[in-house]
């Protein structure tokens, strides 16, 4: 007997929506920030490179999608096209690595929220986080359709606030050419690249709920093209701003953990407001991270439990077919444990590694498409596949060690649990 698939409900604006909600939250209000410090004013070419990359990986997960549009994303597209180890290994470090990033953006919501109301005891952090946490799980316990809506509100206020940061920010803008300060250096943009690569992931979001779009061969490429356009406009502008503005120190992560650093810089603009319309906006963002992290999250545990990778009572539908709702529960517990222990530089960086695997796995089974299936050139799979890779070990070496680790311990329980089964 199959397991049963999820209703359609999702067209190219709720595909879109989603997609700028899963990109538009720590891309913006923390890795811009983590990016300048590594980098300087180099953040501008980091962003740019990063996103020429993940048009790559965009183009690529789209074509996949399109092709087979059910839940799990690259997890599913290894099985399909390259082999189950492969599939196994995109599906682990999908769970890895926005698990963590489900609990970062849980404590970042916490501590923006805490700030704006003037509450500055720290123990309030957590519990906070975990009330924010029970609540979306609540909502994407109900389904796809009013996830949709609470996902459109806060993407809605979040660009809100960054358009009017935009706007107040250009005219203190130095159009002077920027001297790279910092340590600008090829190996420091390179590791902003690949910390700036992960801001643009959410697109993946989309083809990981593919099972959930209409038409999802003409949906699923136009959504991811529309918000990875509108995010490159996005963060461009943002990083115009942020080093045509001479303040790229105080966008650094040592500003401390009560504030969003582009809330720290919009303090110095003229134009009143602004920094608390970004506060809200900061919010609103982490709010949206987390609830499409769960939503994806839950699709992956999903696939995983259909497929026996993970145990079969995580592919349970609720009665009316909208929801993975043991997958969805699981995912809130796991987070919850993170969040007790969540650390905001080691989770993005990790993130940032397990990421790049993951789509380097996405090319590489985009490269499998036969030329009736391909809808975009074959080379744009090999650049994503290499720069995916290239990028990875750019990342602190303690990092990617501990990511290669993490891959044995998966793939190990994988053959222990695939030994148990012949028996």
């Amino acid at each position: 007997m199959s397991s049963p698939l999820l209703k359609r409900e999702l067209g190219v604006f709720g595909a879109t929506l989603m997609g700028l909600g899963s990109i538009v939250g720590t891309g913006v209000f923390v890795s811009i920030g983590m990016a300048a410090d590594i980098a300087g004013q180099g953040v501008i070419v980091a962003v740019g490179v990063a996103a020429l990359v993940a048009v790559c990986n965009g183009l690529n997960s789209a074509q996949l999608a399109a092709n087979y549009p059910v839940s799990g994303g690259t997890y599913e597209y290894g099985y399909k096209y390259l082999n189950p180890w492969l599939g196994f290994t995109a599906g682990w470090m999908f769970l890895l690595a926005k698990t963590a990033s489900a609990a970062t953006a849980a404590l970042g919501f916490a501590g923006y929220f805490l700030s704006a109301v003037g509450v500055a005891d720290r123990t309030y952090l957590i519990l906070t986080a975990l009330i924010a946490l029970a609540t979306l799980t609540l909502i994407v316990l109900t389904g796809i359709r009013r996830s949709n809506i609470a996902n459109t509100a806060t993407v809605s206020v979040t660009l809100l606030s960054l358009t009017v940061f935009i706007a107040a920010g250009l005219p203190e803008v130095r159009w002077e050419m920027p001297t790279l300060q910092h340590d600008s250096s090829i190996g420091s943009i390179l590791h902003a690249t690949a910390l700036m690569f992960v801001a643009y992931t959410g697109y993946g979001r989309i083809a990981t709920m593919s099972e959930e779009v209409r038409e999802p061969r003409k949906t699923i490429p136009k959504a991811i093209i529309f918000t990875l356009v509108l995010t490159m406009v996005l963060y461009v502008a943002v990083a115009i701003v942020v080093a045509g503005a001479g303040s790229v120190d105080k966008l650094s992560l040592k500003t401390g953990a009560a504030a969003a650093p582009l809330e720290v810089l919009a303090r110095s603009f003229p134009t009143p407001g602004v920094s608390q319309l970004l506060a809200v906006g900061a919010i609103t963002a982490m709010l949206g991270v987390l609830l499409n992290l769960i939503l994806g999250l839950s699709r992956v545990w999903l696939a995983m439990g259909r497929r026996l990778d993970m145990p079969r009572v995580l592919a349970r539908l609720n009665p009316s077919g909208t929801t993975p709702y043991v997958a969805v529960v699981f995912v809130e517990i796991t987070i919850a444990l993170l969040i007790l222990v969540g650390d905001v530089k080691t989770t993005w960086s990790f993130s940032a590694f397990s990421v790049l695997i993951y789509y380097a796995i996405t090319n590489a089974a985009a490269l499998q498409l036969t030329s009736a299936e391909r809808l975009y050139p074959q080379w744009l799979a090999w650049v994503g596949l290499g720069s995916c890779l290239f990028l990875a070990f750019w990342v602190e070496r303690q990092i990617w060690l501990t990511g290669l680790a993490l891959i044995a311990v998966g793939l190990i329980w994988r053959a222990i649990v695939r030994q148990s089964q012949r028996k």
